[in-house]
């Protein structure tokens, strides 16, 4: 397990690409004048000495040495040290929608980034519960079984699209099927499972009876809607660029728009509450204060507890790199001319 201490210092490494547009715009200079006092075959023959491959190297070991130095202000450390521990906690699902009309823009920036959004201001509220996730579309996806670390949990959460999965549809039913599933401590008696989705699309019948079913198992169920009432149709983006609108088979732009009817009822026979995903912090504070108000089930959880700094490591290796771009010259190294690894005796 590698944690990363002074995260703040990764905005150095902007200093790379600046000294590389520097050398470039420095060698241009120095071929620019070369031209004006000779031409570059004369040049050659007045230092024969001067290789055109060793600036390039200089700035190789520069940049390394500098990437190097940073990494090692980041301080890198290495989990040593597992131990169990006792915590107290909810069992938290988050089920996504990874559909095709989560693209909508009527709540910016689209549908599933807010979700997304929604979901990662959620677990920075929790403190000792424990999360699983689970995208679906036409099919449900366990993207991350129950778990306490909330670091990867967002790794996950940030790599949902709406084409991890090929079949389309809004298959709600396959979702909390899947939930269930999570839940493997009998002794958990707060379960709570949260679906993100704009509600369209999906058998509403199957829907609520599998509802019924996670209810009996000791799930509660509560719904965000994430969309709008008026809709908006589904951009087709290509890089960031819009290709096209979706259409449907008689050639009609499809509008989609939030169903907040089908997600009360699902929360209703879930013994839930429908959640309003368009205000995001007020969502979020009401979840928090539903969650504070269960009670807590004690589990044991496995971490790392004792962390070693690597970052001796890098400076190490920086200073190295940084010594060796002072002591490699312009010239031709004399056994390294004898190689003739970059033809230069072919040049000269």
């Amino acid at each position: 397990m590698v944690q990363l201490d002074e995260k703040i210092y990764f905005y150095l490494f902007g200093i790379i690409p600046i000294i590389v547009v520097l050398f470039v715009l420095l060698q241009l200079w120095k071929k620019k004048s070369q031209k004006k006092f000779a031409h570059l075959t004369l040049l050659k023959r007045l230092a024969p000495d001067k290789s055109d491959y060793k600036s390039s190297l200089k700035l190789i070991l520069l940049l390394l040495g500098i990437a190097f130095l940073i990494a090692g202000l980041v301080n890198p450390k290495i989990g040593t040290k597992l131990e169990t521990i006792k915590r107290e906690g909810v069992d938290v699902v988050f089920a996504v929608d990874v559909s095709k009309s989560m693209l909508a823009e009527d709540i910016a920036p689209n549908r599933i980034e807010k979700a997304k959004r929604l979901v990662s201001e959620i677990i920075n509220q929790l403190a000792s519960d424990r999360i699983g996730i689970i995208a679906y579309a036409g099919q449900a996806f366990p993207q991350l079984p129950i778990t306490t670390d909330y670091g990867a949990a967002k790794m996950f959460l940030q790599s949902m699209n709406t084409d991890m999965l090929s079949s389309q549809g809004t298959a709600i039913d396959q979702a909390i099927k899947l939930a269930s599933s999570f839940y493997n401590d009998e002794d958990q008696t707060n379960r709570v499972l949260f679906i993100i989705s704009d509600g369209e699309d999906h058998s509403e019948s199957a829907t609520l009876k599998v509802v019924e079913e996670a209810t009996d198992a000791g799930i509660k169920v509560y719904t965000i809607g994430v969309g709008s009432a008026k809709g908006a149709p589904i951009p087709i983006k290509r890089k960031g660029v819009l290709e096209r609108l979706k259409k449907d088979n008689q050639g009609e732009v499809v509008i989609t728009k939030l169903n907040e009817k089908v997600l009360k009822e699902i929360a209703e026979e879930g013994n839930g509450q429908y959640i309003d995903g368009s205000k995001t912090e007020e969502a979020v504070k009401f979840i928090k204060e539903q969650l504070d108000q269960m009670d807590k089930t004690e589990f044991e959880a496995t971490q790392y507890a004792e962390y070693k700094d690597q970052f001796q490591w890098f400076l190490g290796a920086g200073l190295l790199l940084l010594l060796l771009d002072i002591f490699v010259f312009d010239r031709k190294t004399k056994w390294l001319r004898k190689l003739d690894l970059f033809k230069e005796k072919q040049q000269t």
